[in-house]
């Protein structure tokens, strides 16, 4: 894995860039209606693909097959996943969001092991498992705010989002099977998962007054689509073709520490003792999983187009 300067360039990119969207997307939608913020993002993605692929002559039709899967991916990874989350951050705080989506590598490992794409050794269970006990550990004095509904149905947001992203990223990985133009394939995600979305902001939203907009939120907006969607989506998939999906997926715990921090420095949310022993969990988890990791990855042979 660390023989290759371009997949480790890809997974910082992931795990960093992306530990900073929860905050990004807390700002966004502070005066900016959450499925506009999720769809805005995502449809600017999409330009930017458009024009980058247009004077790199590379705009092309993909076939129905391929057009098929992308819609699927677009569904379960950014309307779902992405979209569900922004709606949550509408009732959660940035790192709280941030804790439920670092569950996800547990559905992944959990949905590896049924499709047999992974093989299941205890030490890739351990570092799971105990990378997972750091989050409960910091969750678990938050129970008694279920029984606010806003609140609840945050919670309820979130455990979608994640469960779309880990049947996505599943998916992904299953749908690798021979070579594929990483940006063509984004742009047609990015497109369709852009336009529904904002759909979706005409059809739910109860207030759409653009007069209300902050520039603080359209910036947060714009760099959700530049950083959180472009740049990162495609360093995702081109390290999902080279590892397995629970070690990318583990990332989200890098995700999540990065996000915390975040939020208690920029909006001023918690921090406690508590959170450090949790991060200590958090990263050994890590540690343990990647570390000649005992949960292999498959082999491929396909090579970025």
């Amino acid at each position: 894995m660390f023989k290759d300067p371009k997949l480790v360039l890809a997974i910082l990119t992931v795990a960093i860039v992306w530990g900073t969207t929860f905050l990004g997307i807390r700002i966004a939608v502070e005066t900016i209606p959450p499925w506009f913020v999720a769809g805005i993002r995502q449809f600017l993605a999409g330009i930017i693909l458009f024009v980058y692929l247009l004077f790199s002559k590379n705009l092309k039709w993909i076939g129905w097959k391929n057009f098929k899967n992308q819609i699927i991916l677009a569904s379960l990874m950014l309307i779902v996943a992405n979209g569900m989350t922004t709606v949550a951050e509408k009732q959660l705080t940035s790192s709280l969001a941030s804790l439920i989506s670092s569950s996800s590598p547990l559905l992944v490992f959990i949905l590896s092991l049924f499709f047999s794409m992974q093989k299941f050794t205890f030490r890739g269970l351990i570092g799971v498992m105990l990378g997972f006990s750091g989050i409960l550990l910091i969750f678990k004095n938050g129970l008694q705010d279920l029984l606010n509904m806003e609140y609840r149905m945050g919670i309820i947001f979130m455990f979608f989002a994640i469960l779309g992203w880990a049947l996505g990223t599943v998916f992904s990985k299953k749908m690798y099977h021979q070579p594929q133009n990483i940006s063509l394939n984004l742009f047609y995600q990015f497109s369709f998962a852009g336009i529904v979305q904002i759909i979706f902001g005409f059809l739910f939203s109860e207030n759409i007054d653009i007069s209300n907009w902050t520039f603080k939120s359209i910036f947060a907006t714009v760099y959700l689509a530049l950083f959180g969607s472009v740049i990162t989506f495609f360093a995702f998939h081109f390290a999902l073709k080279k590892i397995s999906p629970i070690q990318i997926s583990i990332l989200s715990y890098v995700n999540t520490i990065i996000a915390i921090f975040l939020g208690w420095l920029v909006l001023n949310e918690p921090i406690s003792l508590t959170f450090i022993a949790a991060a200590a969990l958090i990263i050994t988890g890590v540690f343990i999983t990647n570390y000649k990791p005992g949960i292999l990855p498959l082999k491929s042979k396909n090579k970025l187009n």
